[in-house]
């Protein structure tokens, strides 16, 4: 298990300002991240309104923040939460990685869920419906599967399917992938991967277990034989699904905090950024709101009353 002071789920804007501030505070400080252009502004492809940078990429920001966080002694890890245990003053953890102990979380992962499911996702979740291949690739040896997504998780988890499966057919909704040009080739060189541009996810197909995936292109709606399909979308929807219902949200999924300390229904466990649904969703304000809630932390863990101020 690593043990750590704060432990930071998200390093976007908000969860990398965070980061700093936890750091610079001498605060051992990890960040769990799934990838750079996991987030909103990663996928971002031209920022001029954030205060000083003007002209920029999002994800050439998130970059300059994290390595800022990181001269500090922060720790970024591409890892991914699937579950936590906040019933004790010692927060836990569980990736598929590994296990983290913290004496304060922050909740930094962002609003980019799926609100919806396709026809047929639901029942056949666990029988060869999956959003996790390092979870589940490891059952479809010497089997055809999908990958649905366009993004560096989506290109990342197909690559690893390689190690097991015999044919992995990757399915994106525009002509050209969201992601590096190292990884697009990776993917292109690749025997065993098939790309498939312009695709959109219809359904899946299968009586007790998945048969087959419907996707529709300019061609029409077309279904593929499969035996495993491994789904990384986006949506407009707070990603708080490893929290297991553990944080109170209200009526639309949003975590409520209190605003003067973000601090959530839970002790030392923080939310910031599009978790909580603001209307105005900036990255600005996500990173204000990742410098309070860094700051309280401190303050918790330290079991101060009063802030320690960090100018005179």
């Amino acid at each position: 298990m690593t043990e750590c002071d704060v432990l930071i789920i998200g390093g976007g804007p908000g969860g990398a300002t965070a980061a700093i501030y936890a750091a610079r505070a001498a605060l051992k400080t990890i960040v769990l991240d799934k990838s750079l252009s996991a987030g909103a502004l990663g996928m971002t492809g031209v920022v001029d309104n954030f205060p000083g940078i003007p002209h920029s990429t999002g994800p050439a920001i998130v970059e300059t923040m994290r390595k800022q966080a990181e001269s500090f002694g922060a720790e970024f890890r591409k890892e991914t939460v699937v579950g936590v245990d906040f019933s004790d003053d010692v927060k836990k953890l569980f990736t598929n990685e590994d296990e983290y102990a913290a004496k304060a979380v922050i909740l930094a992962s962002g609003g980019m869920a799926r609100g919806k499911t396709v026809p047929g996702e639901d029942e056949l979740v666990g029988r060869g419906v999956s959003y996790c291949a390092t979870c589940d690739a490891a059952f479809f040896k010497e089997k055809k599967v999908a990958v649905i997504g366009n993004n560096e998780q989506a290109a990342e988890e197909a690559l690893f399917l390689t190690r097991f499966a015999s044919e992995v057919f990757l399915f994106h909704s525009t002509k050209t992938l969201g992601v590096s040009e190292e990884i697009a080739k990776e993917l292109r060189d690749n025997g065993k991967i098939k790309l498939f541009p312009s695709r959109s996810l219809v359904s899946f197909v299968g009586d007790s277990k998945l048969e087959a995936v419907h996707v529709k292109g300019s061609d029409g709606e077309k279904p593929y034989d499969v035996n495993g399909a491994f789904i990384f979308l986006q949506g407009n929807k707070p990603s708080i699904e490893f929290l297991g219902g553990t944080i109170d949200t209200n009526t639309e999924g949003c975590i409520v905090v209190e605003p003067a300390t973000m601090m959530t229904n839970m002790s030392g466990v923080y939310a910031i950024g599009d978790l909580l649904c603001n209307e105005v969703k900036q990255a600005v304000l996500a990173c204000a709101e990742g410098c309070t809630a860094a700051v309280q932390a401190d303050k918790f863990i330290h079991g101060r009353t009063k802030v320690r101020k960090d100018w005179k």
